[in-house]
């Protein structure tokens, strides 16, 4: 196999050490494929990188800004090099929550009640002065708070009561100009990864995800140990087969290709609650994806390769 593979990692984000997690196990799994691999940090230098190595297609294995917003894939396109995951409109309209919750409440998608403020309202409109109504809008507290346009949950904040909304907020715009206040829904917290394009997709197994401490954060989430996994979800047939389809669904509707993954709760009468989709999903060893990957009998190389050939046939 003669194909030169860029894997592209790391980068400039606040998930930068998870992108190289991310980068260094794809790597290894594409050379063991027979993959000429050069893995490249995101730099200024990147264009002029990219024009020497001359590769036959790009993995994109960075995550949150500059991996997942649509900027890389924009300029990826403009080059002319083919790569693997979604393309830029989908991922700007994944990026950003907000969005992503109006698309599927236009389209009649379950999302819980949200209301979303910039810094700008905030602080040149007076939006502040309209926080008290905000528990009324969605439906009570406790609410879930967090950035409109970050990943991996960092900022997220569960609030219980009006007194400490303000702080949460506050927190919450140190990670980006924009944040969500969504209304907290109980029940069985999942994720479904869909595979594949243009009319030919697939969902991989639903996963159930248990974060020992009560709430999938950051380190819950990339802490070996921290959360419990169940492969299929412990749901019944029914649910599952509906969150399976809604997230295929989704998947189209957003133009996705290649990969995405949907995140809902699952609430006591079997509705998938859809939180947000993620189009660069991580591919570390504590990562949802791959696990699932392993579970359908893909296999992590399998989902790797696959992703590779798809971004290779576009070229």
């Amino acid at each position: 196999m003669t194909q030169k593979i860029v894997v592209l990692l790391g980068g400039r984000s606040l998930e930068r050490d998870i992108s190289l997690k991310s980068g260094a196990r794809v790597t290894a799994a594409l050379e063991s494929l027979g993959y000429r691999v050069v893995p490249l940090d995101i730099g200024p230098g990147l264009v002029d990188s990219l024009r020497s190595e001359k590769p036959d297609a790009v993995h994109i294995a960075l995550h949150g800004q500059f991996g997942e917003d649509g900027m890389i894939q924009e300029l990826l396109d403009f080059l002319g090099i083919p790569y693997t995951g979604c393309g830029a409109l989908a991922s700007m309209l994944a990026w950003d929550k907000d969005l992503t919750k109006r698309v599927l409440l236009a389209d009649g998608v379950p999302t819980p009640a949200w209301v979303a403020f910039s810094a700008d309202a905030i602080k040149e409109m007076g939006a502040a002065r309209t926080l008290e109504r905000i528990g009324d809008a969605i439906g009570g507290y406790p609410v879930c708070v967090k950035p409109a346009r970050q990943g991996s949950a960092l900022g997220i904040a569960r609030v219980e009561r009006f007194e400490d909304l303000a702080d949460a907020m506050l927190a919450a715009l140190g990670y980006d100009d924009k944040v969500l206040v969504e209304k907290w829904v109980e029940g069985t917290e999942i994720a479904v990864p869909v595979l594949g394009g243009n009319g030919d997709v697939e969902a991989l197994p639903a996963v159930e995800i248990v974060p020992k401490g009560g709430q999938f954060d950051f380190d819950a989430m990339y802490t070996a140990g921290e959360t419990e996994y169940f492969v299929p979800a412990r749901l019944p047939d029914d649910v599952l087969a509906r969150a399976t389809e809604t997230a295929l669904a989704i998947h189209k509707r957003f133009g996705c290709r290649d990969i995405s993954r949907m995140d809902a709760v699952v609430t006591a009468d079997g509705t998938p609650q859809v939180l947000e989709i993620s189009t660069q999903p991580g591919m570390t060893d504590t990562s949802i994806v791959p696990l699932c990957a392993d579970e359908s009998g893909l296999g992590f190389e399998g989902l790797v390769d696959r992703l590779v050939k798809a971004a290779l046939a576009r070229g």
